[in-house]
């Protein structure tokens, strides 16, 4: 007999899927916006050292744990809603791979052990930030998802916290540009998510997050456009931020990279318009210009941090 959506399906037994549930609830998927930790020394041009680098993986390490705790507690506490929904009815907790006590425990588990290791090993701001990461995700996940516009400005104040984080973790002071244009530029994909999942379901009841209802795609689309508009100023002031050091290199390389920002945010902007902007990570990697763009500003501002 076919089985009903929403139904809970029969679960791996054993360790090995118990293992593979708490893995795959931690979403391994996520993780590469993770890598945004060392956005602030790769701009301020202090990534390639090995104290650095070591620094930075277990900064990484220690953000994953945090947001893997986040997932982990939300999934047990959502797990009955979850059966009932078409698409998250198959996440292991929901489909009883993962028993929602087992998820509650390792959640906590890994939300405390994350910022007593970062107390031990890492600079005190980053324990502090780590904790006011997980103090705020766990009451986005209680509440705050149910609030408009707050729910839109904790997602993105988690995408500033991961860029703040790289920073802080070796003692580089952060460009009040860099601040502004990676709060909005989050900010900007995030609405642009929003709109497009309530583009698309729209008329459909029960399939999505129910806050959706409650915005217009005109107001979804304001937020993004006005976003993208931000993060472009910021990104311009940014760049031309010289801090009374001329450059030395062949070509204003920093000035430059503006043009390739640009185009990457109007690139962007036609899977908003469309209301295909999915996951960020979804569109970046899945498509290719996008990702040529990316790889283009990338080289340019490694030029410039290279004065080359």
């Amino acid at each position: 007999m076919r089985e009903r959506p929403g139904r809970r399906q029969s679960a791996p037994s054993g360790a090995g899927g118990l293992l593979k549930g708490l893995l795959l609830t931690a979403r391994p998927k996520q993780w590469i916006k993770n890598l945004l930790v060392i956005a602030a020394p790769a701009a301020a041009g202090e990534l390639f050292s090995v104290a650095a680098l070591t620094r930075l993986t277990l900064v990484f390490v220690l953000f994953t744990a945090c947001a893997a705790a986040v997932y982990l507690v939300n999934d047990a506490r959502d797990a009955e809603a979850d059966r009932a929904h078409p698409a998250k009815c198959r996440r292991p907790v929901a489909a009883g791979q993962v028993p929602v006590p087992v998820a509650y425990a390792t959640g906590i588990a890994l939300g405390v052990l994350a910022p007593v290791a970062a107390v031990r090993l890492c600079p005190p701001e980053v324990a502090a930030l780590l904790a006011a990461y997980l103090g705020m995700q766990l009451a986005y996940c209680l509440s705050l998802k149910h609030v408009l516009v707050v729910d839109l400005v904790v997602v993105t104040t988690g995408f500033l916290m991961r860029a703040a984080i790289g920073g802080l973790a070796l003692d580089i002071p952060l460009s009040r540009w860099f601040l502004i244009t990676t709060g909005f530029g989050a900010l900007f994909m995030v609405a642009a998510k929003r709109y497009s999942e309530a583009v698309q379901m729209a008329g459909k009841q029960g399939a999505t997050r129910a806050l959706l209802t409650e915005y217009s795609t005109g107001y979804l689309r304001f937020v993004w456009q006005l976003a993208a508009g931000v993060a472009v100023l910021g990104y311009c002031l940014w760049a031309l931020e010289e801090g009374g050091v001329p450059h030395t290199s062949v070509l204003p390389w920093r000035q430059l990279s503006v043009v390739a920002f640009v185009l990457a945010v109007l690139r962007y902007a036609v899977f908003a318009d469309r209301g295909t902007a999915g996951e960020p990570e979804d569109v970046v990697l899945g498509d290719r210009a996008l990702a040529l763009i990316g790889l283009l500003w990338a080289t340019m501002y490694a030029l410039a941090v290279a004065d080359w």
